[in-house]
């Protein structure tokens, strides 16, 4: 008798289009079920930007505000991107954001829909889109907003307190740099705290300007 075929893993690479263009993957994100968050989320949310991006920025999820209004990074987390890039002359409207995984992953609490942090096995279901994603632009410069993305791209454990503010070795961008996600600003108790953090982060996206600088002069992209 025949043993029966173990069974594969479901991801989103059984969704991917023939053709990679970003209307096309977002087309078919929006059909996703390659892991079960799809049944609890309103929408995916897929990436936006310039085809031709020459920094794409990388969260770990949307939101509540995301997910409810479409779009990535639209909410407060989103906000204090847009302020920090402006103030580190970086032009928000030529950057590509997007996420890890694209489906809002929450717990009810009271009213509110508390976010989770999504498993290893989500991350994993979800990257094909970000790979997609990433082979269609070829930007210069992947920046990681926070651990989860970090670990997503880099495939390994990253303990942010150690490794923010520094460019790390992938093979899904000439360069990746690695910070906080945007969101965790807000945490922190302390207006004092919160400025303190957010001076940090404008020091961290003029340096990803900086380098951002020298590769187009060296005409250096993601290999196609």
């Amino acid at each position: 008798m025949a043993l029966p075929r173990p069974k594969r893993n479901r991801s989103a690479a059984d969704f991917l289009p023939p053709v990679k263009t970003l209307p096309a993957l977002k087309k078919a994100a929006a059909s996703c079920k390659g892991c079960d968050l799809y049944k609890r989320a309103t929408q995916t949310i897929f990436g936006e930007g310039p085809k031709d991006a020459a920094v794409v920025f990388v969260g770990e999820q949307p939101g509540d505000y995301e997910d409810r209004a479409g779009h990535p990074f639209v909410g407060p987390a989103g906000r204090m991107l847009d302020k920090a890039l402006a103030e580190a002359r970086l032009d928000r409207d030529k950057v590509y954001v997007t996420n890890a995984v694209k489906h809002f992953k929450w717990k009810p609490m009271g009213k509110r829909r508390k976010h989770e942090r999504p498993l290893a096995s989500e991350m994993a279901a979800c990257r094909p889109w970000l790979e997609a994603e990433l082979e269609v632009i070829r930007p210069y410069i992947l920046v990681c907003l926070g651990a989860t993305a970090a670990q997503s791209i880099l495939k390994r454990k990253v303990l942010i307190q150690k490794e923010r503010g520094t460019f790390q070795e992938s093979p899904l961008a000439p360069a990746t740099f690695v910070t906080v996600h945007p969101s965790s600003i807000y945490r922190h108790p302390e207006k004092r705290q919160q400025e303190l953090e957010y001076r940090r982060l404008v020091d961290e996206m003029k340096l990803v300007r900086a380098r951002l600088a020298e590769l187009e002069k060296k005409h250096v992209r993601l290999a196609g």
